[in-house]
């Protein structure tokens, strides 16, 4: 008896399967790669001023329909996390590195500088989680472990703030934050030389020398 009729209905099986499986990944990558052009749609329409986008708004920049929005988000509350996640290793990057040798002054500029950096990139994307904090607890809190986390990269640029009273630590903090630094360069519409130097200056004041 021949095999062939058997071989061949083998051969078929493999070839089906292989079709199948070509067709599932082709779906899986297609949802994929509409999931990231929502976020970066979302991100990049922040980063432009636009604060608190839709979801018709970020749809549309994301090239989909909104009914493929909410196959993938099933609210803007889901699309914000999803935002925070994947921005949260950048945010961190930002405020790390440089060169934290030297004398305080030395080293004092350096942070400045760092954070004026930092802030000046991710301007937008601030305010934005400012508008929707009182919306989601998740930004609450990540916003929370953020303020931690710059206090103690601050601590790691300037050891000297370990010796201040806990008063003059907190105004540190004020004003090194983001807060004051937009205060500075929006409302007041200083330059960015001007407001690392007066930034700086108000630093110094508070940090006593070894």
């Amino acid at each position: 008896m021949s095999l062939y009729p058997e071989a061949a209905i083998q051969l078929w099986t493999i070839m089906g399967e292989a079709v199948r499986t070509t067709v599932v990944d082709g779906r899986r990558l297609r949802s994929e790669r509409s999931r990231s052009a929502i976020i970066e749609a979302a991100v990049a329409l922040m980063e432009e001023g636009v604060l608190v986008p839709t979801a018709q708004q970020v749809a549309q920049r994301a090239g989909v329909g909104i009914r493929s929005f909410f196959r993938h988000f099933e609210d803007m509350g889901a699309l914000a996390e999803a935002v925070n996640e994947q921005l949260g290793e950048t945010w961190k990057n930002l405020f790390t590195g440089g060169d934290r040798a030297g004398t305080l002054d030395e080293r004092l500029v350096h942070a400045v500088e760092c954070y004026a950096d930092a802030y000046e990139q991710i301007c937008n994307v601030m305010l934005s989680t400012a508008a929707q904090r009182w919306r989601y607890e998740f930004l609450r809190r990540n916003y929370a472990r953020a303020l931690r986390g710059l206090r103690h990269n601050l601590n790691d640029w300037l050891p000297e703030l370990h010796a201040l009273p806990a008063d003059e630590r907190e105004a540190v903090d004020a004003i090194a934050s983001f807060e004051m630094w937009h205060r500075l360069r929006e409302h007041q519409g200083l330059s960015r030389e001007n407001s690392i130097a007066i930034v700086t200056k108000l630093l110094r004041g508070l940090i006593p020398d070894r």
